[in-house]
């Protein structure tokens, strides 16, 4: 078995077997293509069990002041910086992104865990001022229950963390669902959780395992997500993943008047006017498209750049997508690692032909640059760009291909510009390049991006924990990480006390008098 894996014992984990079966998946290497380890599948009555253990234990949780249960995510917090190297070396293997990002991945777990550590300490609520004599108005909130949790394979790590320690915080428990492609990593990362809360003295007396508040399945979508988004003793599932996936979870969830927070495709876009650094530019697209080999949700993939200065900028990044190192993410020196398995090879095939198809010219990678490394171990590509003809909008430009593929417009203004980021189905991160403060403040105005994500003069991708992630349109409109998106794992209670001798109605209101 590999040493990253023998590091976090792994290799001795009951979860984890060295050869398969039909109740286990296997889990490989996408540098190598080479099995890494089988993962045993759960069935529905592990799933209920976990439930039922996670539930119990979340009713005790939720009676600890917030700030106990923040001194308790704190010490989880540097469960993970004791193996953060480790963790993040082990997100590499098993998803592909470079060492660094890999390692990153797991800082944003320690992150969110110190950010959740000051927010237990600031849940608050407004007090208003009532109509009434001699009454207050407040309100308060309380913990919401138990939620679930289901995640995508791009990032194994880090995004339960932003759920799961909020949630920890204001007083739920989480059942995680992880992809079934990085198991290892989510075995890794919730095992560390439990470790930390089997050491507390909780609920002992309850005959509970504190352990149970980080609950964990892995298993099949018919088998067990299923159940699981359809599951009313969760009021709220958290789903990261495709547009597809998210339209299926949140159709469920709202037949049970349950909450979801659906964080889905990015189609993000880079708006570059005439006056833009150039090379400021070049930098924040090479790493936005090219980083976590375009597997990001907030992957650059649409570039919409001024007539004047297109031609100049596409040469920059054709010169620099020859520089970009591609091979072993665990190396050093490596900038972009391979895609997660054959299937997303395939799709960007697929996606590189109709773009030719449609009009488009490959400059740099296409499918040439896919065939180049058809004959060697793992699933690697060459990033592509592709130039679409002035005034055309392929429809395959407007659809999100999880992989490094850059599609070049050329734009004569700024109106044309937002109009072209805003002309597709998802809403979830984009950027303008420009030294005008006009251009910039119409960008972020009510008539500029439609994404829950805008920036100027920097790109789409690389988002920090403090503020709140998500995006509108098919993205699915949820928030996740930092601001208040703390408020979706709570329920918001209005409280009125009447200190008084008399019983007056609101608005005015006489009833029997």
């Amino acid at each position: 078995m590999h040493p990253i894996l023998k590091s976090l014992g792994l290799d001795r984990h009951p979860r984890v077997a060295a050869s398969g079966g039909a109740d286990t998946v296997a889990t490989e290497n996408p540098a190598t293509g080479e099995t890494l380890a089988h993962v045993k599948l759960e069935t529905l009555a592990a799933y209920e069990d976990v439930v039922t253990k996670a539930i119990a234990v979340q009713k005790h949780w939720a009676r600890l002041p917030a700030p106990k249960r923040g001194e308790i995510v704190r010490q989880i917090g540097n469960a993970f910086r004791a193996k953060r190297e480790a963790l993040g070396e082990l997100v590499t293997l098993e998803m592909g992104k470079i060492r660094a990002e890999g390692i990153g991945e797991v800082q944003e777990a320690i992150d969110i865990a110190d950010f959740a550590v000051g927010l237990s300490r600031q849940l608050y609520g407004l007090s208003m001022h009532s109509e009434r004599a001699l009454h207050r108005m407040y309100e308060q909130w309380h913990p919401l229950g138990t939620i679930g949790i289901i995640t995508a394979f791009n990032f194994p790590c880090a995004v339960w963390a932003w759920n799961s320690m909020l949630a920890a915080v204001c007083g739920d428990a989480c059942v995680w669902k992880p992809s079934l492609i990085t198991p290892l990593v989510a075995i890794a990362t919730n095992d560390l959780a439990r470790e930390v809360m089997r050491e507390q003295d909780l609920f002992r007396p309850a005959g509970l395992d504190p352990a149970d508040l980080f609950g964990l399945i892995i298993g099949k979508d018919q088998v067990v997500g299923e159940p699981m988004i359809a599951d009313r003793r969760l009021p709220l599932i958290s789903a990261t993943g495709s547009c597809r996936m998210g339209k299926r979870v949140g159709a469920v969830v709202a037949e049970r008047l349950g909450r979801a927070l659906l964080e889905l495709g990015g189609n993000n876009a880079i708006i570059v006017m005439d006056d833009a650094d150039i090379e400021l530019v070049t930098r924040a697209v090479l790493f936005g498209a090219v980083g976590t080999a375009g597997q990001r949700c907030t992957t650059t993939r649409r570039l919409l750049v001024h007539e004047s200065i297109v031609d100049d900028l596409t040469a920059r990044l054709v010169k620099a997508y020859k520089t970009v190192p591609i091979g072993d993410p665990l190396a050093n020196g490596t900038l972009m690692g391979p895609l997660i398995h054959k299937g997303a090879v395939d799709q960007m095939r697929h996606a590189i032909e109709r773009a030719e198809a449609e009009g488009c010219t490959v400059l740099a990678g296409g499918v040439e640059g896919i065939d180049r490394w058809k004959s060697k171990p793992g699933h690697f590509v060459e990033p592509s760009i592709v130039r679409v003809p002035r005034g055309k909008v392929p429809a395959i430009t407007k659809e999100e291909t999880f992989a490094p593929i850059l599609y070049v417009f050329t734009v004569k203004d700024l109106d044309e510009a937002i109009a072209l980021q805003n002309g597709v189905d998802q809403g979830l991160s984009s950027a303008i390049f420009t030294l005008n403060m006009r251009s910039a403040e119409r960008f972020l105005s009510v008539d500029g991006s439609d994404c829950g994500i805008a920036n100027v003069n920097i790109g789409t991708s690389g988002a920090e924990i403090g503020g709140a992630f998500g995006g509108e349109k098919d993205t699915g409109g949820g928030r996740e990480s930092g601001s208040d998106s703390w408020k979706q794992y709570m329920r918001r209670q209005t409280c009125t006390i009447n200190f008084g001798k008399e019983l007056p109605l609101a608005q005015g209101i006489r009833f029997g008098e």
